[in-house]
């Protein structure tokens, strides 16, 4: 298997431009618009998301500024590789959606202590920072940590973070938290002429059309909310010229509650990691064996975790390397990772910019939401997608069942938790924190031989032919 890989690698014939190769000024631009095309959607999003749920209200754009500065550095520091951070790879760093269910809870569990929105930032930017450490710390022994995270918990824990999201893309949809119109049918109609027009894109024969769905959905919902008199640039003019990053601008705060549930996060974002670095490096013809190949997964987790670091002292939410580039690699076959820094480059300069912020923070809650159900419910369907290649036996159906039941319910009906102390209680609202407790302990609680030991038990009282059938039907599966 290394020796066909190695011979792969070696030729790069479906490649125009392989890992180290160094494209010229407009080539490279090129590529790297299209990565950013596919991935800024992504990048803005939580932060639009939070700022709507737990208002946000005037600290959006400079949020929007710092998510896209903060990718950008990450991006950089992936495709450079610095010493031992980073894969050395073509990776874009983002805000990732994995975090969103954790920070939103976080959220509100300091808004309902009456916290100010700086209180809540501060919490949330304290927590990530600190539970960052937890990825930084797992990338040394990578490796040994799918023992633990096995495809089972992943899956479960992956399903339970989409779909509590998939209820706030449907608010948004009906006009967002506390709007006084909730439900009209003009937000309906925006709501449903993205959505309509991301599915129809998306089924696109033209490839490039595909990768940049979303972002022409968004920008048609942005249209035609206009025509109807939703959008209102007036507060644009007071926006400062230029964002400029403070470190910790509001503050430092840490809170347990909030803290466990997003270190376990960054021990799935560490498996996810590992997965995307995998799939490309198959797609860039480089190994996914050896030591060139644990090296590149080892730097490219640390990288995730300082990069996440990174992220909270600049006043951003963690991130970690998107998939979806992936695609771009394949499609535009250029892999070179010096690509990177031209993507770095354009989302830095993005992020300088607050009326950016400004402009994308007037989006109407209907047509963000209309994009963001299809996103959240695709989040849904991988964790499907990796439950489906564990092998779900009845041990395994036993956890996904209470691990999603647990979470799904607690979410639907949180008072179950009212008689608990308010450290445990405000630690097991969050679905993702107790699904994925329950997960993990089930994992290592219940026996893994449990259908071994009864079809021994069969054999032993079944009579001769019978055992023989049992035998045979072993050896065939």
């Amino acid at each position: 298997m290394t020796q066909d890989v190695t011979k792969e690698t070696g030729k790069n014939h479906d490649l125009l431009y392989s890992l180290h190769d160094k494209p010229g000024f407009l080539p490279s631009c090129f590529a790297a618009l299209q990565h950013v095309l596919a991935s800024l959607v992504g990048v803005i999003t939580p932060t639009l998301i939070v700022g709507g749920v737990l208002g946000l209200g005037e600290h959006v754009p400079y949020l929007i500024s710092m998510a896209l500065m903060v990718s950008g550095v990450g991006t950089f520091i992936q495709c450079r590789r610095i010493g031992p951070v980073g894969a050395g790879m073509l990776c874009l760093q983002g805000t990732s959606f994995a975090f969103l269910t954790a920070i939103l809870s976080a959220g509100m569990i300091v808004k309902s202590r009456g916290g100010t929105p700086e209180d809540i930032l501060a919490t949330i930017f304290g927590v990530s920072f600190c539970a960052a450490f937890i990825e930084i710390f797992l990338s040394r022994f990578i490796h040994k940590l799918q023992n633990i995270i096995t495809p089972v918990v992943t899956g479960t824990i992956i399903i339970l973070i989409g779909i509590p999201l998939i209820k706030v893309a449907m608010t948004d949809i009906g006009g967002g938290f506390g709007a006084e119109n909730f439900g009209a049918l003009d937000n309906l109609m925006l709501a449903g002429i993205v959505l309509v027009s991301v599915i129809l894109l998306n089924r696109s024969r033209n490839p490039m059309i595909r990768l940049a769905a979303v972002v022409i959905g968004l920008v048609l919902g942005m249209v035609v909310a206009l025509f109807m008199g939703r959008l209102d640039f007036s507060h644009l003019s007071s926006l400062p010229l230029v964002s400029i990053p403070m470190p910790f601008k509001f503050g430092f705060q840490f809170d347990l509650a909030a803290f466990i549930p997003l270190a376990i996060l960054f021990c799935v974002s560490a498996m996810e990691t590992t997965g995307d670095l995998t799939a490309n490096s198959t797609i860039s013809r480089e190994p996914v064996a050896g030591p060139v190949y644990l090296n590149r997964i080892r730097g490219g987790v640390l990288a995730d975790g300082i990069n996440s670091m990174i992220a909270a002292t600049f006043n951003s939410m963690p991130s970690t390397t998107f998939s979806q580039n992936n695609g771009v690699i394949a499609l535009t076959g250029v892999a070179s990772r010096f690509v990177g820094i031209y993507i770095a480059a354009i989302l830095v300069i993005m992020g300088l910019f607050p009326v950016i912020g400004g402009v994308l923070q007037q989006m109407p809650k209907p047509v963000l939401g209309g994009a963001t159900l299809i996103m959240f419910g695709t989040v849904a369907v991988a964790g499907i997608r990796v439950l489906s290649h564990a092998e779900l036996d009845r041990r395994n159906m036993m956890i996904v069942a209470i691990s999603v039941g647990l979470g799904i319910g607690v979410s639907t009906v949180p008072t179950v938790l009212q008689e608990l102390p308010k450290t445990v209680a405000n630690i097991l609202s969050s679905p993702v924190a107790t699904g994925a407790i329950s997960a993990i302990l089930l994992s290592i609680i219940l026996p893994k031989n449990i259908k071994d030991e009864a079809i021994k038990h069969s054999e032993e009282e079944a009579p001769v032919d019978t055992k023989k059938k049992l035998t045979s039907a072993g050896q065939d599966a």
